[in-house]
């Protein structure tokens, strides 16, 4: 399926009072719209991901899995600051004809619901059946379904919480740190900061896959040469790298300013009256090994929900098992999103 785009008639505000006077919004779909239309499942993205749900989620998309096209149509949109077709800091600034680059206004991830909100309205599709959110994409499924709680029968959570907490906030600042060390942040051009992008992105799956996770994956053969670079050392050189040929440092810090302002609370009454708003029945998904949303946290969130069951996916791969242990997470999700 290819990409599509959706390009929004009127100016976008944003919550912290700047505009988008152009906003375009890259989506892909997934199967087909029954005759009720009571069959749409959306999904919200993590932060270096894109709408294309399949490339990015192994084996979920496809006959037999949670998202599969026979049965559901599935709707993924490109976050708001993205690099992948959304308007972001690489889109052109109608106001001076060139990218914005730093200049990019500042987002909430609440900017970023509304954004899937105007998309679903474009669309037509005024039910949605299942909203689900992974890590991020969790924090933009909880803020729109505390947005419009009627519009969601259900709701699934993978790794995520209702608001930033100080870790998390503490590893997005800390990343944020290695891009601004480097001193080509602020060039206007799309390969500035590439170097403190690396770095950030190594920073990152530190708090991604966990002590268990590289103890697992990177340990170097028994009769490795000393002075030999070690394998975690390539690893996070390779990773850095990778993300830098397919990611800029701007969206990469728009992103991450967005995510620490998450807080569904913010403006409802506080974070429980806020949660109890969402009356539909949820499921909500951690992974035993997660350093960032961990069991502990996601089992005290699960118990925050009206209509929560709390599952869990066993995993050396920490949070990033959600995206490969796909054996463990269709056996859980089939039956919540079946019945």
């Amino acid at each position: 399926m290819s990409v599509r785009y959706y390009t929004h008639p009127e100016p976008f505000d944003l919550e912290l009072g700047g505009q988008l006077s152009e906003l375009t919004i890259a989506y892909h779909t997934y199967g087909e719209l029954n005759d009720n239309a009571d069959n749409v499942v959306w999904v919200c993205h993590a932060l270096t991901a894109n709408s294309d749900v399949a490339d990015w989620w192994p084996h979920t998309v496809e006959a037999g899995a949670f998202l599969d096209p026979d049965r559901y149509f599935t709707v993924c949109a490109n976050i708001l600051g993205s690099h992948y077709g959304t308007t972001g800091p690489l889109s052109i600034n109608p106001a001076t004809g060139e990218p914005y680059y730093a200049d990019f206004p500042k987002l909430t991830i609440r900017d970023m619901a509304r954004a899937h909100r105007l998309l679903a309205d474009a669309l037509g599709l005024r039910e949605i059946y299942a909203l689900v959110g992974s890590s991020v994409g969790g924090f933009q499924a909880l803020e729109w379904a505390a947005d419009e709680p009627s519009r969601f029968r259900k709701l699934i959570l993978i790794a995520t919480d209702a608001k930033a907490s100080p870790w998390t906030i503490a590893i997005d600042q800390t990343q944020r740190m290695a891009i601004f060390a480097d001193a080509t942040y602020g060039e206007r051009r799309p390969d500035a900061a590439m170097n403190g992008l690396a770095a950030a992105r190594a920073i990152g799956l530190l708090t991604y896959r966990g002590p268990e996770g590289y103890n697992a994956t990177q340990q170097d053969p028994a009769d490795t040469p000393p002075g030999t670079l070690k394998r975690a050392c390539t690893y996070q050189l390779h990773q850095g790298k990778k993300l830098c040929r397919r990611y800029n440092a701007y969206s990469y810090v728009t992103i991450l300013d967005a995510f620490d302002t998450h807080d569904i609370g913010r403006g409802r009454g506080g974070l429980q009256v806020a949660l109890d708003r969402l009356t539909m029945p949820a499921i909500l998904i951690g992974l035993t090994t997660d350093i960032i949303f961990t069991p502990a946290e996601m089992r005290r969130l699960a118990a925050s929900l009206p209509d929560c069951r709390y599952a869990e996916i066993t995993s050396p791969l920490g949070h990033d098992g959600f995206l490969t242990e796909y054996r463990q997470l269709n056996r859980l999700l089939i039956p919540f999103i079946n019945e």
